[in-house]
């Protein structure tokens, strides 16, 4: 398997299981990536995912074999775009571990999880330009919302990567981490997340990804239809009632 798909609890890890190439996205892993989104995305008992990297390199990005060939195709899915991921419309947070080089579609692949937890081993770059090709899997747009515009800019035209540091630094990295502890990290992250109602959070999440394109009197009516729709849960009485009983809720996710 190219990519594995496991449950640990109300999280599932999705790891990219092609270490000889370097984890770089052909069509067998963007096919295996879209079927672990999806089983993600349809157990209601999974409420947040890690997407990770076997080996020493989280992802170098597209296989160039398939690009130099004509088989750009390959490389997406119609759901998902390149590496089955970039475009999908997701509703439970995703969380990238890193672990070793990021770089062009590899990149591309972390801008589209909604947190980023890296190792001092990871760096971050989109260096297309470098073999006139061009960061077309959203690290173009991506990449300026994640760090500064200057910076991002430095990286589309230089095609040179930046460490784990400097990214952190500049906030792309919610927590930056010794080498080979990226997905232990990722966990610890995932299970403050899961303490959490999920339906709120997954309700949270998606107001927070509108106010990139939303202005605020859209926002506003986000934000009421949000409240609404968790008040309607069970949850929603749940958390009030274990606060007054002193004890630890017991989300349903209902």
């Amino acid at each position: 398997m190219v990519v594995d798909y496991e449950v640990r609890g109300h999280v599932a890890v999705i790891t990219l299981n092609r270490p000889e190439a370097r984890n770089a996205i052909n069509g067998e892993v963007s096919a295996g990536v879209e079927a672990a989104v999806d089983q993600l995305e349809g157990d209601d008992d999974v409420w947040v995912g890690i997407l990770t990297g076997n080996g020493p390199v989280f992802s170098a990005g597209a296989d160039l074999k398939a690009v130099a060939g004509g088989r750009v195709n390959e490389i997406q899915t119609a759901r998902g775009g390149f590496g089955g991921l970039v475009r999908r419309e997701r509703t439970k947070v995703l969380i990238a571990a890193v672990d070793g080089p990021a770089l062009a579609g590899g990149t591309e692949l972390v801008l589209a999880c909604d947190l980023v937890v890296a190792s001092t081993a990871a760096s971050f770059g989109i260096p297309e330009v470098k073999r006139s090709l061009v960061a077309g899997a959203g690290g173009l747009f991506r990449l300026p919302r994640a760090l500064p515009p200057a910076i991002a800019m430095e990286l589309a035209v230089t095609g040179d990567p930046i460490s784990a540091e400097i990214a952190a630094r500049f906030g792309m990295i919610n927590d930056l981490v010794e080498p080979g502890t990226a997905l232990e990290a990722a966990l610890a992250l995932a299970a403050r997340i899961t303490t959490n109602a999920p339906i709120a959070v997954r309700i949270s999440r998606r107001v927070m990804l509108a106010a990139h394109s939303a202005n605020d009197d859209q926002l506003w009516k986000l934000s009421a239809q949000a409240l609404a729709e968790v008040i309607k849960t069970e949850d929603f009485a749940e958390g009030p009632r274990a606060f007054i009983e002193k004890r630890p809720p017991n989300w349903t996710g209902r």
